[in-house]
């Protein structure tokens, strides 16, 4: 009887620190699109040192396909180190913008649940309020998941940040 072994696909954290020069986003997302990896999410942004970035890219995967993505990463020009983020080893957030479509019977109710996650009311409108949120995905998918019951009219997400717990 042959054994049968199943891959299992899962999301997958990658740091990926940079330095801060023309052309490196787009050798690392070609990197992805070339070999028909998709990115769920992709954020990149200065670090303190102005001379490098960090990119955070969220996969999805299994195990043989990160350990590729990550191979490819470490071979290209610019790139200075790839990290691989392991469950409960790093530290994630996201921001989220949301506007929601609100009238005098929901406002309070929509106020308190925004008070509730520790969200901010950033615009408020006779007919809708723009909240931020941050939080890690858990977080930020519940609260969306209870302003659909009011309307959302409009939505935009920075995508996960993480860094090393150590």
């Amino acid at each position: 009887m042959r054994a049968q072994f199943e891959t299992k696909i899962m999301r997958h954290t990658i740091s990926v620190l940079v330095e801060n020069k023309f052309g490196v986003l787009t050798r690392v997302a070609g990197l992805f699109s070339g070999r028909g990896y998709n990115i769920d999410t992709l954020n990149v942004a200065p670090t303190h040192n102005p001379k490098m970035s960090r990119m955070t890219i969220v996969t999805v995967g299994d195990e043989a396909t990160l350990d590729q993505i990550v191979k490819q990463l470490n071979k290209l020009v610019n790139v200075i180190t790839v990290t691989n983020f392991q469950e409960g080893e790093y530290v994630d957030r996201e921001l989220v913008l949301v506007k929601v479509e609100v009238d005098s019977k929901t406002r309070a109710e929509i106020m308190q649940i925004t008070d509730i996650f520790r969200a901010k009311i950033v615009n408020v409108l006779p007919k809708s309020l723009t909240i931020e949120i941050t939080g890690n995905d858990s977080k930020v998918e519940k609260f969306i998941d209870l302003m659909k019951t009011f309307g959302i009219m409009e939505l935009t997400r920075t995508g996960k940040i993480a860094l090393p717990r150590k």
